[in-house]
């Protein structure tokens, strides 16, 4: 399989010298879901945000070692950081739609990529929100404000706007964290269609819907690495003891 996001031997270290990631080294393969879980400060979001460098609005944290994408090094002199945030794109926990109405949302965003043909902005629209399991919910009230849709569905208008710029990679950061359990459902039912255009990374927020929606998965404990493997056996018999009692519920 052919590695999307190569990480190699990677730290990183915050400006109160908390050592949020330690030696990390791990593949991503193209058109997977790729879940990293463990519990509450271990470095899942971080390595997420050094991924597209949102980690550079990060003040006075240091890191060492090499994130190459596509078998590009993204830090590497003269990397368009613009375009590098299009190619990989990330979708927060919590909703962040835009002033204006749905398909402002959408085509706002591609209209500031320099994307003005009409014809092409609305193929745009119908497909990430085809994508993003809204189409049918949405299509008759475009016009309508983002901010009168449900938790859900601006969680699902944000996808779709990420969808929208047709990145390469999706990182996902727990993004059904505050959705009822209807919305969580259509959210992961879409991770499987997107698979087969992108290449998804996600930190759930639950080691059962790790379970349920992950190709692979990487347990992340303390800054550490600790397992990766396919989620059939990662979740069923992990070859390391602290992934088992993180897994059964014996800490985090």
């Amino acid at each position: 399989m052919q590695s999307k996001i190569s990480v190699e031997n990677l730290f990183f270290t915050y400006s109160d010298e908390t050592e949020a990631l330690k030696n990390i080294s791990v593949d991503i393969y193209e058109n997977e879901v790729f879940v990293l879980f463990g519990p509450a400060r271990s470095g899942k979001s971080t390595l997420l945000r050094l991924f597209n460098r949102l980690s550079d609005l990060i003040e006075n944290s240091r890191f060492q070692g090499t994130i190459l994408f596509n078998g590009q090094n993204i830090f590497e002199r003269g990397i368009d950081v613009t375009d590098l945030r299009r190619r990989i794109s990330m979708v927060f926990a919590l909703p962040t739609p835009l002033p204006g109405s749905i398909h402002d949302n959408l085509t706002y965003c591609l209209k500031m990529a320099g994307i003005y043909d009409t014809t092409i902005l609305e193929e745009r629209v119908v497909r990430s929100l085809q994508q993003a399991a809204l189409w049918d919910e949405v299509k008759d009230r475009l016009d309508k404000s983002a901010f009168a849709l449900s938790g859900g569905q601006q969680q699902r208008l944000c996808l779709a706007r990420s969808l929208a710029l047709e990145p390469e990679v999706i990182l996902l950061d727990n993004p059904t964290s505050g959705l009822d359990p209807l919305s969580t459902g259509v959210v992961e039912e879409s991770l499987y269609e997107l698979k087969q255009r992108y290449t998804i990374v996600m930190v759930p927020h639950s080691v059962q819907q790790a379970a349920r929606v992950a190709d692979r998965a990487g347990f992340l404990l303390d800054g550490e690495l600790v397992e990766v493997n396919q989620a059939g056996k990662l979740f069923v018999n992990p070859d390391d003891q602290r992934t088992e009692d993180y897994i059964t519920g014996r800490f985090g």
